[in-house]
């Protein structure tokens, strides 16, 4: 594995001993590895298949373990690759992909083209990383894996996607909503967890340096999976969201400028207790406590 260039992101297999990576390129269209894993540790190469867009820099897997979903940071695009259910290999290239663009040519330049730096957090970068929509993740709902949350940092935005267990597609968007308190700054929703025992999601914004925290309406979930095994059209759920903000809060402190910060990845610690954030700028780990009692 030591020839992959600018590996951006991985994911385990959730029962298999195979681990995936994506490489991250602006020009060329990312590639995602298959690898078996020894029991020394040692990687094994299994496959390889093309992310169909640039800057890959997420996967998931769906609840069938199945398939696997790809997010294609620079053009935004979500690709679904066929998972051989046995060996975790892949059983073939791009099954479908959805481009939230409506395959619009992007505006912004690449930072090769005279674009900017992306790890950079200024006004006139974030002004540039905000002109088109980057997908940054996309998390199936835990329940059912019938709603794709995307979290849009260029948008500033959580898109929620039909998924069609049955078809491994992504349909149709049945809404969006913004990922902080709109405030007039930028918020750049970077990536989304749920809670493991309560009807929770985090959102971390990067560009706000905030997590925004989420209910998640599980009866509009159920009726929207009920709707999906009756063959029904889900153009009755545009518009409506499961997610709705209760909280909003920092990971840095308030002296700290967010012009001097960026926030990386957000994870809840399997007891369920606690989020953690990581800062980059501050350099520091946020860890927030869950309240267990009362509303959250």
């Amino acid at each position: 594995a030591s020839d992959v260039i600018n590996p951006a992101f991985s994911r385990f297999h959730p029962r298999l001993n195979v681990v995936y990576t994506c490489t991250e390129d602006i020009e060329e269209n990312g590639q995602i590895l298959a690898y078996q894993l020894g029991a020394e540790g040692q990687l094994t190469p299994i496959g390889k298949v093309d992310a169909g867009g640039t800057s890959t820099c997420y996967l998931t897997i769906d609840r069938a373990q199945r398939n696997m979903l790809a997010v294609n940071y620079w053009d935004s695009t979500l690709a679904v690759i066929p998972l051989n259910s046995t060996t975790g290999a892949f059983e073939g290239p791009i099954h479908s992909m959805y481009d939230p663009k409506g395959g619009q040519q992007m505006k912004a330049a690449a930072k090769k083209n005279g674009g900017v730096n992306h790890s950079n957090n200024d006004e006139s970068t974030i002004r540039q990383r905000q002109v088109d929509p980057h997908s940054h993740a996309l998390v199936l709902d835990p329940y059912i894996g019938a709603v794709a949350y995307v979290p849009d940092l260029g948008k500033d935005l959580i898109r929620e996607f039909f998924y069609n267990r049955q078809t491994a597609s992504i349909d149709v968007q049945l809404n969006e909503m913004p990922s902080g308190l709109c405030t007039g700054k930028p918020d750049g929703p970077r990536y989304f967890e749920f809670h493991p025992q309560y009807n929770i999601a985090y959102v971390v914004n990067e560009l706000s340096s905030t997590i925004a925290v989420f209910a998640v309406d599980r009866s509009l979930l159920n009726e929207i999976a009920a709707a999906a095994a009756n063959n029904e059209s889900m153009d009755q759920f545009k518009g409506r969201t499961t997610l709705r903000m209760i909280q909003s809060i920092s990971t840095i402190p308030a002296a700290f400028s967010t012009d001097m910060n960026t926030c990386g990845r957000i994870c809840v610690h399997k007891s369920g207790r606690f989020v953690i954030v990581s800062n980059r700028g501050h350099e520091s780990i946020a860890i927030f406590r869950v309240k267990t009692k009362g509303s959250h």
